[in-house]
């Protein structure tokens, strides 16, 4: 028997196939965020590798003995000593959940027309707290995975089912991060997220991105030690005025202050 061209799997994933594929990573999930009626998003980006501070503390733990059994051995002392540094940063886990959570009740009050889902990346870490924030309130949340070779668990439990989506691409990926999002908080994390930050900041000073979308990097301490904006400025790789493109917040209160007056004053978009 023949078989159909569309039905071939082994020419869909062939390098001829490509622009086909690309086309389905945009085309299957606009048609299930048209389907459950998700035209906006608030947008929560951080480290997959953050844990709650329960978990950082037995890794801790278990990194400790492990070191002390051996001290002279490199890679103990290491793990060690980022574990004893994760357990500094695992606050940022708690506050994620909270702020999703306080995102969520607060758009559940509202009309279903006018609500904003939280959104992540759908892995473990900061994304996990996110959707895990969400849930706990008993709201939906999105989640964009990614197919990772070297990862085997590339979601978390908390993202709603139906809103669950696994790219292939990064580029797809991000283009649904911003296409729907209405303001992004960037939770501390390394190079995807650093990835994330300054491609949204990038489309924000390019002017490519139209629409006003707000960039709250959480935790100033942890942002202002990565990021020299002073010596960006000082050798005018970025203009004074670049440094609008973003607000710090440190607190879920602070996030909330900042967030819902700005999600009040606009119109949200649908797909009527």
């Amino acid at each position: 028997m023949i078989e159909k061209a569309f039905e071939n799997r082994r020419f869909l994933h062939s390098r001829a196939a490509r622009p086909i594929r690309i086309l389905a990573e945009y085309l299957e999930p606009l048609s299930r965020f048209e389907h459950y009626q998700v035209a906006n998003t608030i947008v929560l980006m951080g480290s997959s590798r953050l844990h709650p501070p329960d978990v950082a503390q037995t890794r801790l733990r278990q990194a400790e003995q492990a070191f002390q059994a051996d001290p002279t051995d490199p890679t103990l002392r290491h793990r060690y000593e980022v574990a004893r540094a994760q357990l500094e940063l695992a606050h940022y886990y708690e506050e994620a959940v909270e702020v999703a959570r306080r995102i969520t009740e607060w758009n559940l009050q509202r009309p279903p027309d006018r609500r904003f889902l939280i959104c992540t990346g759908a892995g473990p870490g900061i994304m996990e707290a996110a959707n895990r924030g969400a849930a706990l309130a008993g709201g939906p949340s999105v989640g964009l995975g990614i197919e990772l070779d070297n990862m085997t668990e590339v979601t978390n439990p908390y993202v709603s089912p139906e809103l669950l989506f696994l790219f292939h691409y990064f580029f797809m990926r991000k283009f649904w991060f911003v296409y729907l999002a209405k303001a992004v908080i960037m939770f501390p994390g390394g190079f995807g997220t650093l990835d994330e930050l300054f491609e949204v900041l990038t489309l924000k000073q390019t002017g490519k991105l139209k629409k006003q979308l707000p960039v709250i990097l959480y935790g100033r301490a942890f942002w202002d030690r990565l990021i020299d904006w002073d010596l960006l400025t000082a050798y005018g790789l970025i203009d004074p005025v670049d440094r609008g493109l973003f607000v710090y917040c440190d607190s879920p209160d602070e996030v909330t202050q900042v967030l819902f007056p700005w999600l009040e004053s606009i119109e949200p978009n649908t797909w009527d």
